[in-house]
């Protein structure tokens, strides 16, 4: 295979896991809270098909619905140039498709409460795909895309894109309160409350329910010396996934600055926004400087390994990670930042920020279970 095909074909395939990943996450924002779904009372199906106009327009949801399409219409384009296809018939293609899926998911709206549909927003989802794609094509028009490739050629393997796009979420991840800084998984508390909530109606699942309810919760420990090595396990999970997808030396070194300072930048910015500008830096405890310190040597001293190495370090990470989220008790900043996010002003996004901080090791473990399994 010659280089521009290899090249061309690593691009297709890390666009094959962002259009769809960009694709759950606008049907996500589009038909949240997914709950009470129910016919209009007398309404025809043939009704349902038309799109009223908005009896008001804040300029806070035009913006949202153009600006929102842009990057899916951006990346359907991108996708359809690397299948060889014309610019003009790649633009007019990633128009149609994400104008049909903004047509469909508004005409869903309809069965959710508390959701309008509307004929403005599906003009300004269809006006912000069309944007996306039309600068993605001027984009690779002026070369960018054939700059990005050689960049990705110096810095990844070429089979890296599931990898790259696990790292792109994980900060949406951190977006959502965790039970201590780094902490992305699931803790055992979160999934007891779910399991009883679901039986607790079921007559013939009493028994199951009974020994779900019997389950030891997580006991108490010293808070802060479960943190600091939570807080290292979280910094090194991602900067060994990134080091599984790049070659040993002074880039892998820099990627895993740039992995940790936006975990950090990324835990400032759910903090200030959760609590207000002054409690930004709330997060930060006695335990947090030394495992900054800890994780950030650590994960230079993977430079020099091979990448295979560097995977089977990262799964014995990341299973580390996933148990001890599972185990730690939930401190009082876990429960109120959560509360802020359930009850105040990110209920919209509180779902997707929610599974994927819930998701993201458990897929991060596939994914370099999945490159170990492959032939070095």
């Amino acid at each position: 295979m010659s280089a521009p095909v290899a090249e061309a074909a690593a691009e297709r395939s890390a666009l094959s896991w962002l259009v769809p990943a960009a694709m759950v996450v606008v049907a996500y924002a589009s038909l949240y809270p997914f709950a009470g779904w129910q016919w209009p009372a007398g309404a025809a199906a043939v009704e349902l098909m038309r799109l009223p106009w908005p009896r008001f327009n804040p300029a806070f949801d035009v913006w949202a619905n153009l600006i929102g399409y842009m990057p899916l219409g951006a990346l359907v384009a991108l996708r359809l140039l690397l299948g060889e296809r014309g610019v003009a018939a790649s633009v007019a293609l990633a128009a149609i498709l994400c104008s049909g899926l903004s047509y469909g998911l508004e005409v869903t709206q309809h069965l959710i409460p508390g959701r309008v549909p509307s004929v403005l927003d599906w003009l300004l989802n269809s006006g912000g795909a069309l944007l996306g794609a039309l600068l993605v094509t001027l984009g690779t028009a002026r070369g960018w895309l054939g700059r990005w490739s050689r960049w990705r050629r110096q810095w990844f393997s070429r089979d890296a894109g599931g990898v790259l796009v696990l790292l792109l979420l994980w900060p949406v991840g951190l977006l959502f309160p965790t039970p201590f800084p780094m902490g992305v998984g699931l803790g055992w508390e979160r999934v007891q409350d779910g399991l009883v909530g679901l039986l607790l109606d079921v007559d013939w699942a009493q028994g199951v329910l009974e020994w779900v309810s019997d389950l030891p919760t997580p006991y108490e420990r010293p808070v802060a010396v479960v943190s600091g090595l939570g807080m290292v396990l979280g910094l090194l999970a991602p900067c060994l996934m990134v080091g599984a997808v790049t070659r040993p030396g002074w880039r892998r070194a820099a990627l895993c600055t740039v992995l940790i300072a936006t975990g950090v930048l990324t835990t400032t910015l759910a903090a200030a926004v959760n609590f207000g500008p002054g409690h930004a830096l709330g997060w930060l405890g006695p335990e947090v400087e030394p495992a900054l310190v800890t994780g950030t040597l650590l994960a230079w001293l993977i430079a020099p390994l091979g990448s295979r190495l560097v995977a089977a370090l990262g799964v014995a990470t990341l299973a580390l990670l996933v148990m001890l989220v599972a185990q730690v008790p939930a401190d009082p900043y876990f429960a109120v930042s959560l509360q802020a996010w359930e009850q105040g002003r990110f209920i919209r996004f509180h779902g997707l920020a929610q599974w994927v901080g819930w998701l993201w090791p458990f897929l991060a473990l596939l994914a370099l279970m999945r490159r170990l399994a492959m032939r070095a």
